[in-house]
């Protein structure tokens, strides 16, 4: 069972914590985790790029000349794809789908995955609780500092937390989720874990449910 550092509010090691296998020590499989970061990244994947074919070109109502009797090729419309200013064959349309399904299953052994890779490598510290009133951007940094989890952190809290959240969102390089909002893509990115204790239990009740 893994073992890893328990500190509190101010940065300071109090303790040790011992993890849950069913979640902090599942065997890796890196083709599993990559079918759930290429599913998640493709279906949050925006489309923007977007040309007109013929039907959405403006103008081009009126026949450009008669169709008999001119000695020039036969023409319809001065939007056809041949002509300059005429519709795009073939090209992006934002109506694309790049989405991908994935087994709801794999998707969560991916995520505990990541968290017992984590694990592993000592790169999670559980903080004994994290209460703010009001948004305190200092008070955040500084446990951060004391911690040295200076850069590339993620803090997993228990539930959603506006003052919290307003003291992260302004701090360069570190996020913040519930932990029932984990993904596979939020570990990956960050690679150091700040989990309050409370949130173990959440982490349990949502990812080992059957």
């Amino acid at each position: 069972m893994i073992k890893v550092k328990v500190i509190d509010q101010a940065g300071k090691e109090v303790g040790e914590e011992k993890l849950d296998p069913k979640i902090f020590e599942v065997p890796i499989k890196q083709d599993l985790v990559h079918q759930a970061v290429v599913a998640q990244q493709a279906n949050t994947r925006q489309v923007i790029a977007h040309t007109k074919d013929r039907s959405e070109v403006r103008g081009g109502g009126r026949k450009p000349w008669r169709q008999k009797g001119t000695g020039r090729a036969r023409h319809g419309s001065s939007r056809s794809p041949i002509w300059i200013g005429g519709g795009i064959t073939f090209g992006p349309r934002n109506d694309r789908n790049f989405s991908k399904g994935i087994n709801k299953k794999v998707k969560r052994q991916a995520l505990l995955m990541g968290l017992s890779d984590r694990a592993k490598n000592g790169k999670i510290t559980i903080l004994d609780k994290l209460e703010l009133t009001s948004p305190k951007t200092k008070a955040i940094a500084e446990l951060l500092k004391n911690a040295k989890f200076n850069t590339g952190s993620l803090i997993v809290i228990a539930k959603k937390n506006d003052a919290i959240k307003q003291s992260v969102r302004n701090i360069k390089k570190v996020n913040l989720l519930p932990a029932n909002s984990l993904n596979i893509l939020s570990i990956l990115k960050h690679p150091r874990l700040l989990i309050t204790k409370d949130s173990l239990a959440v982490l349990k009740k949502t990812y080992l449910a059957e």
